[in-house]
């Protein structure tokens, strides 16, 4: 029989870096703090992005098959905080962020972040409430040096 409380604190032990994952379908652009992020290829360069599935993000990424991950540093989690929230209840989160389409997918790219990645979808798991979309890494990009924004650091859970 699973142990309800040691698979919780047990999950939450997995260390997260995290991100903001920006989504486009047509015009329309969102983001959400995506935490359950890692690579999984190096040739060809894939990483893998697990999103919620009943958010509004997930069903742009379906839609569009691309998506970029903004890397976070450090000390921003406010910006973080800012993107977890759905946007049907804060309206447009990036309507005071800083950020620029990526060429590759169009995608939207924070410009005050460590740097980003963009991503055309090549595969999809739809297992349990998250899907995890596969992604191909066709563009990549440094703004500048530091260390990156860690769950473990913010006080959160989003796990177990």
């Amino acid at each position: 029989m699973l142990d309800e409380q040691a698979k919780k604190t047990i999950l939450r032990k997995i260390p997260h870096g995290l991100y903001i994952c920006g989504v486009k379908d047509g015009e329309e652009v969102n983001g959400f703090t995506a935490s359950w992020v890692m690579q999984s290829s190096f040739t060809p360069p894939l990483v893998v992005n697990c999103v919620k599935q009943d958010s509004k993000s997930h069903s742009m990424i379906k839609a569009s098959g691309v998506f970029a991950l903004s890397f976070l540093e450090a000390g921003q989690k406010d910006l973080a905080q800012k993107f977890f929230k759905q946007q049907r209840r804060v309206g447009n989160k990036f309507e005071d962020v800083e950020f620029y389409p990526g060429a590759e997918t169009g995608c939207p790219i924070i410009s005050d972040s460590l740097g980003y990645i963009e991503c055309k979808v090549v595969g999809a798991v739809e297992h349990g409430d998250h899907t995890v979309y596969v992604g191909e890494v066709l563009a990549a990009g440094v703004h500048r040096e530091g260390n990156p924004l860690l769950l473990e650091s913010t006080g959160w859970n989003y796990g177990g």
